[in-house]
């Protein structure tokens, strides 16, 4: 299996070791406070005086910030810093967590206390030793974007924007864009002596406009992001960005109501791969799939998908926004194959749910910071591309719809049933594209949309780095992708 290829700077800077990130780690986690590993496990000792099945401990230190313009002005700036440490404690299918905004050891004493009580008293001391294992992937620079521009570059970029989206067409008459920035830095201890540490750059830009025109307005979007500095942003990336976001106000200006009903509806390459993220991927987590709640409950082995349909998790493709060296509970990332060839193959595993289900590890356990729990999460998720020439699939469609781009959506995990709007789209009649529409929204069920694939392009394409996932009130960066997919029989609702 090939993975997509990844775009990085020309002067993207190879990464360190991984025993250097450790190193770079405890000088910022540990030392401050004068923990030592030795104190460290004097906390696993207090925890496993009752019987656990497993406890680990989580450091995070997090610098971020960001800034806004809006109306020619760079209006408001936020930055924030943010650390501590949570304690997990796990007996069974139970789970006790406390967190501590303070790093030190009366903190972390406490907060053993209060997890231990998870399980019953008369525990032995199933901990080890702290021993690094350098296996983790290192698959992005220790580089703190924060420092990379200077403030007044920083306001120089978003107004750069604003420039450019205003000289394109005198019908753009209001741009708003942000930049974003954070620095991560974790170190993981488990009960099992694994210790972990991961430094985590991320940046991101987005950009807003609103075209005007016979007092019609219609707005568009663009932006993008990766683990890096924000010497990222070149100028050729932001004006690629830039004219993304106007050209589809002013297409916007001129789209007609979407027709309404079930037709043949093709989705384009890339970011339309977020309808794959949330009505499948979401009901491939390990722990949704263990209580029996999802649509793909036990269905191991079997046909969930057309054949030519493959879908992997990679959180190991370098640089990007869902990739991670070592996921939340020091996991080396992998890439998993999820569906080959349309027959499941494998969840979404965190370290609890892999347990309980007997299933190994696949690297996706994931928090928001050091004071929410570990959950099965995604990393980058996409479908690996077929053979179909994409213009052949788009000249296939008798009367549907072509959906280059997407908004909002929906999903139930237990059903899989999805609803999802359309941003970007064109009616499509006898091959030829007509004209754009407006107020499209996709409306279908996951596993048997999967099931409807029959078309699979050779233009496999990954999203450009803005995407947020959402679970449990957590919320993570994540990647998706798709080649060009026809889906018959899909259900369209309009205003037509």
């Amino acid at each position: 299996m090939k993975s997509p290829s990844v775009l990085l700077p020309k002067d993207w800077v190879p990464p360190k070791k991984q025993t250097d990130l450790l190193k770079l780690a405890k000088s910022i986690l540990l030392e401050p406070s004068g923990l030592t590993e030795h104190k460290l496990l004097q906390t696993f000792g207090i925890m496993f005086t009752h019987r656990l099945d497993d406890a680990d401990l989580f450091f995070q230190h997090t610098r971020s910030e960001s800034w806004s313009l809006e109306e020619g002005i760079v209006k408001s700036g936020s930055f924030n810093i943010d650390q501590g440490v949570g304690v997990r404690a796990i007996y069974g299918d139970k789970t006790a967590f406390s967190y501590s905004d303070e790093i030190n050891l009366s903190a972390l004493t406490k907060a053993a206390k209060a997890t231990r009580v998870i399980g019953p008293q008369g525990g032995k001391q199933a901990f080890k030793t702290p021993t690094f294992t350098p296996k983790a992937n290192v698959l992005y620079s220790d580089l703190n974007p924060l420092d990379s521009l200077k403030a007044t570059e920083k306001i120089a970029l978003l107004e750069g924007i604003e420039r450019r989206a205003k000289s394109r067409d005198p019908r753009i008459i209001q741009v708003m864009a942000s930049l974003a920035g954070e620095f991560d830095v974790i170190l993981v201890l488990r009960a099992d002596g694994l210790m972990a540490a991961d430094v985590r750059p991320l940046v991101r830009v987005s950009i807003h406009v609103i075209a005007e025109q016979n007092g019609r307005r219609e707005s568009g979007s663009a932006g993008g992001g990766a683990r890096h500095d924000y010497k990222y942003f070149n100028p050729e990336i932001i004006n690629q960005w830039v004219d993304e976001a106007v050209d589809g106000a002013l297409l916007n200006l001129e789209s007609r109501p979407a027709p309404a009903g079930p037709m043949t509806v093709v989705m384009g390459p890339g970011w339309p791969g977020v309808l794959l993220h949330e009505a499948v991927g979401h009901g491939l987590e390990g722990d949704f799939n263990r209580k029996g709640s999802s649509a793909f409950s036990g269905c191991i082995g079997q046909r969930v998908a057309a054949k030519g349909v493959t879908v992997v998790d990679d959180g190991t493709l370098s640089g990007r926004r869902g990739s991670l060296n070592i996921d939340d509970e020091g996991t080396p990332t992998q890439c998993t194959t999820l569906i080959e060839d349309g027959i499941l193959k494998s969840y979404i595993q965190d370290s609890l749910n892999a347990r309980l289900m007997k299933m190994p590890l696949t690297g996706n356990g994931r928090r928001e910071s050091f004071a929410s729990l570990p959950l099965p999460r995604m990393t980058n998720t996409y479908m690996l591309a077929g053979k179909e020439d994409p213009r052949e699939i788009v000249a296939s469609i008798k009367r549907g719809l072509y959906a280059v781009n997407f908004g909002g959506g929906q999903v139930d995990i237990t059903s899989g049933k999805f609803v999802f709007s359309a941003s970007e789209a064109y009616w499509v009649e006898n091959g030829k594209i007509l004209y754009p529409v407006k107020g499209a929204t996709i409306i279908g069920n996951g596993p048997e949309s999967l099931k409807q694939v029959s078309m699979i392009g050779n233009d496999l394409k990954l999203d450009s780095g803005v995407g947020v996932c959402g679970k449990e009130g957590q919320s993570v960066p994540v990647g998706v992708g798709q080649p060009t997919l026809r889906i018959d029989g899909m259900t369209v609702g309009g205003t037509a």
